[in-house]
Formats: structure tokens, sequence, C-alpha cells
């Protein structure tokens, strides 16, 4: 291979562009081992070995690493190369993604500490005088990337193993790069670590082969998945013409329902932020006892970190700004005519070009009622609004798990009076109704002389009650029994149903409903411009409103939490897809749906949705959240926090749930409380027995997400749009789901938001104060005009 030939494939690798005029310069090659670091072969695979996720795999390699203590001298003096190999074979089985947090660990904690100083600055004078540094080292990618990306350097030689799906094989790719001769420590310990490519290929080994060299540099950057899935769109009408959002919803009038919930306030800011001709945005708020509607935005926008960057960017001007833009109307979703005075709803009626209903209730299993209130009943009255508007669509905001339980992929379809079960005959309106007559039956039943009884006697009976309950006192404990009795009774009875017709819980079996009476409308209506919007399970933003934004305590919040703990085993099934989306990936869809309404070219379901485009299996979902509170730990001076990295959560069988974990070990402990009982005033491990039960609560409830019901959610409809959007706005508001990288956004992003947002609240406690801002949108007219309508916060009701 000649000098020339050599150079020229330096820079292609390197993927820059030079002046064809000016000669290719070659780099300076520079052996990590002696200058910058005494690395060893063998330390770096013992400490990823020492780590692996199991207590069984770290034993077995530990074991597999003694084994190979006694036989490495002798292949490293026959067989330099077949030395390496053999040694990293220990590796497999080790996933990538825990390979690369460890690597930047051990790089971290062990690695920067010792790099020699003097070694740094040779290689900073070399870098000031020939230009492009190409670190060499026997050591593993997983290591050098965190190096160079310390020092400065772009690119690099190193030993790469072989994975399959994420798994390592256990086999080193080639070239393998060996490690230098038995007595280099003593020979080439000098700070200055710079080697000609002859003398490099001479020794590594490459003189029958000497192209490898270039073929083994390696870019210092993470690589960025490769998810490229092949489609090909048969009879697409978004073929037509390009879509512009900034067109299409320039001076468009939007209502939007809930703008105080996670999706409608990040939505919210980004429409602020990146469509500043878009016309009058409407915020339907209800008010209660403490705050008028306008009171209540107006605490969202001074308390939410979701709109700090639109506050620096406007300053003193951003109340005007809003007022501007923004119109609060008081109304209530779960109410006729959406709870709008009769004058704001013929205006509205007139003016509104987009509905957008991102409200709901997202708590898996509530009371029938608010769960009928606020996904069903609501549902019904915007339809009946979207009737009497002169040229509105209507977005509604729905959840990929509608599917209920059943597997396959997922097609953007709304089928008529669905049930996953397929029951014939099923009617949705008739289950509403149905639903609608089991709430009334069972508060009458609750206020019944044998429900009444009951619950008398349960006061009389209660641990704490007084001997001597009555009158007054005994009339006021039957009362709250009976909010409870009827709270709970109802839950029940919709988690039942919900189970009966092949849901999962009350939450996905009201979504349907809601979906089934949208079915209806349009059957009835088929002009209508509607799109019913799924995303799969939202989760923290990439990068709007800023980066790690989330308060999503409802989504997988608190299983993340429960696997930072000591809890170790979780029932799943392992090649199971967990599917997360970013909330800002989500809103970036709701603008496309959004502008294909305007333009009446949009489909009758979206799916926002990554199992398709970019799949994250159940496996390496839990291995990810592992990762990510390790990364966390690690960096912690505390002894009990420290600990928690040798305990990571590993996927295992409903079966070894059951024998091992949280079911086997509340068992154990309650025999323990019973034996104890007789011999103190109160069971020894109440506590402990109690967070058992949550957990086994908590499992319980995720089960149909992460161990039955493997789902497939199609989202090409979305990615459709995206196609279609003209080149300068693919930035803003392009869809994007197979560039997300998992690994970063994981261990970055997602635990990083989730502790500093949602943790805090699981655990009863407040998240990080912050200052509070200054937003006065209500003005004095406001003020009296909310006043002389009784609806001041004395008179709100």
């Amino acid at each position: 291979m000649s000098q020339s030939n050599s150079n020229v494939q330096i820079s292609k690798i390197a993927g820059r562009e030079r002046d064809a005029s000016a000669p290719a310069r070659e780099p300076v090659f520079w052996r990590v081992e002696g200058s910058l670091l005494n690395l060893t072969a063998v330390r770096p695979v013992g400490f990823f070995a020492w780590n692996s996720q199991s207590f069984l795999q770290r034993w077995t390699r530990r074991g597999a690493m003694a084994t190979l203590a006694l036989a490495r001298p002798f292949l490293y003096v026959t067989d330099r190369v077949f030395a390496t190999r053999l040694l990293h074979t220990v590796l497999r089985g080790v996933s990538r993604d825990r390979l690369d947090l460890l690597g930047e660990e051990f790089f971290e904690y062990f690695l920067k500490p010792r790099l020699k100083e003097r070694g740094i600055a040779k290689l900073n004078e070399a870098v000031t005088a020939r230009g492009e540094i190409i670190l060499v080292s026997q050591g593993l990618d997983h290591i050098m990337r965190p190096l160079a990306k310390h020092l400065g350097v772009a690119r690099f030689i190193s030993n790469r193993l072989d994975f399959r799906e994420g798994i390592a094989t256990g086999r080193l790719l080639d070239p393998v790069i060996r490690p230098r001769g038995a007595f280099a420590r003593f020979t080439e310990g000098q700070p200055d670590g710079r080697l000609s490519r002859e003398k490099l290929i001479k020794v590594l080994g490459f003189e029958k082969n000497p192209e490898v060299l270039d073929d083994a540099i390696q870019p210092a950057g993470r690589p960025k998945p490769n998810s490229y899935v092949p489609v090909v769109h048969f009879e697409s009408r978004n073929g037509r013409a390009p879509l512009s959002v900034r067109d299409t919803l320039r001076g468009k009038n939007i209502l939007l329902i809930g703008a105080t919930g996670f999706i409608g306030k990040v939505w919210l800011a980004n429409l602020l932020t990146d469509l500043p001709d878009i016309g009058r945005i409407y915020l339907l708020v209800r008010h209660n006892r403490a705050a008028t509607s306008l009171q209540r935005f107006q605490r969202v926008i001074e308390e939410s970190p979701v709109f700090e960057r639109l506050a620096e960017r406007h300053g003193d001007r951003f109340a005007g700004y809003l007022r501007e833009r923004i119109e609060v109307v008081d109304g209530d979703v779960s109410q006729p005519d959406l709870g709008l005075a009769a004058d704001t709803k013929r205006r509205l009626a007139l003016a509104l070009d987009v509905i957008v209903n991102s409200s709901g209730l997202t708590d898996f299993n509530p009371d029938l009622r608010d769960a009928l209130a606020t996904n069903v009943r609501a549902t019904a009255y915007v339809l009946d609004f979207l009737r009497e508007c002169e040229h509105a669509s209507l977005l509604h905001l729905s959840t990929c798990y509608v599917v209920g339980q059943r597997d396959g992929r997922v097609l953007e379809e709304l089928p008529a009076n669905y049930t996953p079960r397929g029951i014939k005959d099923y009617d949705a309106v008739q289950e509403w109704q149905s639903l609608e007559n089991l709430v009334g039956e069972t508060e009458a039943r609750a206020e019944s002389a044998e429900v009444t009884e009951e619950l008398s006697r349960a006061a009389r009976k209660k641990e704490h009650a007084a001997k001597d309950l009555q009158g007054a006192a005994l009339e006021n404990q039957i009362r709250k029994n009976r909010v409870r009795w009827l709270r709970q009774t109802l839950t029940d009875a919709a988690s039942r149903r919900a189970m009966e017709l092949g849901w999962p819980n009350t939450y996905t079996f009201t979504k349907s409903l809601s979906e089934s009476l949208i079915r209806n409308f349009l059957d009835a209506n088929p002009a209508a411009a509607i799109a019913v919007v799924r995303p799969a399970i939202v989760e923290s933003s990439l990068e709007k409103p800023f980066l790690g934004w989330n308060e999503g305590i409802n989504t997988s919040a608190s299983l993340s939490y429960l696997l930072g703990t000591f809890f170790r085993q979780l029932p799943t099934n392992e090649t199971k897809c967990l599917d997360l989306i970013p909330v800002d990936l989500v809103c970036r869809g709701m603008t496309l749906i959004s502008a294909a309404l305007v333009a009446r070219r949009n489909e009758c379901v979206y799916q926002l949705a990554t199992s398709v485009a970019n799949a994250c299996n159940m496996r390496r979902s839990i291995e990810l959240t592992g990762l990510g509170h390790r990364k966390f730990y690690r960096a912690q001076p505390d002894i009990q926090q420290r600990l928690r990295l040798k305990f990571d959560a590993i996927p295992v069988s409903k079966t070894r749930y059951k024998a091992f974990s949280a079911p086997a070990q509340k068992t154990i402990v309650e025999v323990i409380n019973r034996t104890m009982e007789p011999f103190a005033s109160k069971p020894p491990l109440a506590r402990q027995q109690r967070e058992l039960e949550k957990v086994i609560k908590l499992i319980s409830l995720f089960e149909p997400f992460i161990l039955h019901n493997d789902h497939v959610f199609e989202a090409a409809n979305v990615e459709r749009l995206s196609a279609a959007l003209p080149p300068a706005e693919r930035t803003d508001f392009g869809y994007d789901a197979r560039a997300l990288d998992w690994w970063d956004y994981w261990i970055n992003v997602h635990i990083p938001a989730l502790r500093k947002w949602c943790y805090p609240l699981i655990e009863g406690r407040q998240p990080e104060a912050r200052p509070r801002r200054s937003v006065p949108l209500e003005t004095r007219a406001d003020a009296s005009a909310a006043e002389a309508k009784g609806a001041t916060p004395a008179a709100a009701s």
C-alpha cells in the first residue's frame, strides 16, 4: 500500500473535506501504553467481569479469569494475539450497553487519576506541531473512547469485540491489537508515545497485511444507532405536495384542552416557541374553590420549568406576550358544552380551526366515576361541541394501549365497537350507559340500611375507635367509611369489567370507549376532520422544553424507582418491547398532525411509538435502567448508595419471581410476624410487610406492559407526514424515532430526569426549589369581570 493511498484512506475515515491542491498530511500515531498510562489488558477485562449484571455471571467470569491467569504467561510468550483473543472470551454474554458504561466508569475513576502529566504535555506538543493524533492501545474501544474524548483526540485504534443483537460473542474483531513485549514496560516507558506508520505496523505484526491499520481506525464519537427500516408507501396521499407546518398553521386558532398536563404544557411551549405566526391559542381551564381558571394557569406559568426558556427570551414582556397570544377560557370538559358560557361558546365555534383534547385521567385503576367523567363523558361533550363548530377539526389524544390484552403488530386503525377479546354484539355506547347505571346503583346501595349497618360495625371495630363511639362522632365515622366503601367498590367494579372485556386496567378500557365514540361520530359525519393520536409510554424530553424534563409519575417512573433500590428480580418477557417515547417527540407529532388536519390531508389514527422503528426490548430496558442508577450511585460518597452498585436488577420468569422475590419474602415476613404476635405489642416487621405488599401490587399493575401482551405499534402515518415536510422545516418539526440512541437517552437523560423531577414526588418530597417567576396575566379588568360573574376564588365552586 503506497503512502499516498494510505493518506487518502485516512482522510476518508476522518470524514473531512480537504483542498485537492493541498497534500494529505500523515497523522501522528501515539501509543497509549507507557506514555500516557501503565495499562495492561487484564485489568479492564477483570473490571468488566466483576461488574457483570448478575451475581452468577460475576463469579463465573471471575473463575474463568483465575483459570486464564495460570495459562496466560505461557500463551503470552508463544502467541500474544491468541492470548489476547482468549482473554476476551471471558466477556462473552456481556451487553454493549454495559461495557460502554463500565468503560466510562473505569476511565473516570481508575485511569483518569493515573494519567501521566509528562505524557499529556508531549501529546499536546505533538498536536500543536503536527496536527491530528491517532491513539493506539491494546485496550477495548469502550475504554479508549472516553480517553480520546478527554484528551480531545478525534480518532483511535483499539481492540473491538464482536456483538450480535447487542451482546458480546467473546470474539475480537480483526485486526487484534496485541500487547507490547515482555520488557516494554522498562524499554518503552518514555512520555513520547509517537510511532511512525512503518514502526507501528511492525510492532502490531501487520507486515503481511499493512492496510488493516487504516481499517482499524475508529472515530472517538459514540456510534449513532443504525435503525434503518426500509418502508415503501404505496398510494400515499401525502406524496402530492410538501406539507409546510408554518404556512398551514399561520393565523390558525387552536383550542387546547388539558394545557396544565404533562404533554399539554410541553406542546403549548413548543407552539409559542416554534410558531410565532400562529393565531390565537385558547386554553380551556377549570376553576376551583381556590382560584379562577386564569389564576390557575398563571400559577402554572410562574412555577413550571417548562416555560423558563420562553420567560428568559421575552424578559419583562413575557406576561404581555402571553396575553397577546393566549386566551384562558373558563370551562370544564366533563360538563355539557364544555362548561363554557354561551357567548364564549358561540365565539369559539366560529373562530376555531383545531381542537386538541389532551385531557384525560391516567391513573391505571381510578374510581369509575372519575374515569367516566374525564375519559368518556368528556369525549362525548367535545364531539358535541365539534358538531356545532363552523370549520374546526379535532385532535384527540389517546394511548397505544387501548389495544388491550393481545399480541402482535398493532395497525393504525379505528375499528367500531372494539374489544380485545373480539366479543360479538358488543356496543360501546350501551357499555357506557351500563357503567353509568352501575355508578347510580352503587351510590344508591351505599345509602342502604344493609351497607349502613356494615359500615357502623366497621366503625365500632376500628382499632383506635373509642369504646362508646356514638352520636355525631359515630355518624361522622360512618360517613367517612361510606366514602371509602363507595370509591373502592366502584374502583374494583371498573377493573373487573375491564379484565372481562380484555383490557388490563380501567384507564385503557375507558380510553378505548372514547375511541369508539369517535368512530361512531365519524360514521355519522364522514366529512369531519378528526385524528386519534395514540402515544406509547410518554417519558423524558430530549430537547424541548429542555433536555430531561419529566413529571409523569403515572408512567414508568415508579417501576424505574423500584429498580433503583435493592429489588433485583423483575418478572418479564425479555424479548417484549417496552415502547417509550420522549414527550417532545410526541409534541412534534401533534404539531404535524394539527397541520394535516387543517390541510384536510390527515389519517384517522396516528400512533406515536418506537417499537417498529427503533425497538428496545425489556432485557435491554431493565439493564439500561440499572446502568443509569449505577452511574448516579457511583458518584455518591455514601456507603449505602455505593453498595447499591452491586444490586443490578435482572429479568426473571414469573415462577422465579414468586419463588425468590417479593412474594416469597412477604411469606417469610408474615410467618415471623405471626410467630412473634404473642410476645410483642405489634408485629416487629409490620413496616417491611407493608412495603413488600406495595411492591407486589406495583408489579401486578405493570405486568400487562412488561410480561404479557407483546405489542408492536406501527407508526407509519406520522412518518409519512414528516417525510412531506419541506427541508427547511425538518429540524423543528420532523419526527424521527430512529435517531434515538437508547443508551445515551436512558443513562444520561431519562434516569437523571426521573431522579430530579419524579422520584422526589414518589418519596413524598418536593423537587428542587426554583425561584418563582412573576407573570401577572390577570389585569384589573379581568379581576373585576371575574368578581362580577361570581368566579372569584372565594365564590368559585
